[in-house]
């Protein structure tokens, strides 16, 4: 009966994320990276930092199958006019990368979040 016990593979990637308690680590873990980055930080010099974070930890539930929505604009809105290059966006990657690994998340969720979130690169990039 081994064969029908529960793997990690069959929960959510919000689960193996560690949930709401996961995703707010994570997003805090990256936001402090972004912070630290002064190639990056430029681009939050305008931002609200609170409604960032709060908006990221939306959308990382939504895109991990968790219980949110993301009801924040789409990328392509909110990234234009801001002169990203794919450089810019590849440093971003690898902070998200880099606090995913802090934070502990296992390689499986870890690309998996990271699969989802490659997929907005089109948006994001869009109207550079």
């Amino acid at each position: 009966m081994t064969g029908c016990a529960p793997t990690s593979q069959q929960e959510s990637l919000y689960t193996r994320l560690g949930g709401e308690a996961g995703i707010t680590d994570i997003v805090e873990d990256f936001t402090l990276r972004l912070a630290d980055d002064p190639e990056i930080v430029i681009f939050f010099a305008n931002s609200n930092i609170d409604l960032f974070v709060a908006s990221l930890k939306e959308q990382l539930c939504d895109i991990a199958n968790g219980p949110c929505r993301y009801e924040g604009p789409p990328m392509d809105r909110a990234h234009q006019h801001m002169g990203l290059t794919d450089a810019h966006f590849n440093a971003v990657v690898q902070h998200m990368q880099d606090a995913l690994i802090h934070q502990e998340v296992p390689v499986g969720a870890r690309n998996q979040l990271l699969g989802r979130l490659a997929r907005l690169h089109g948006d994001i990039m869009r109207l550079q």
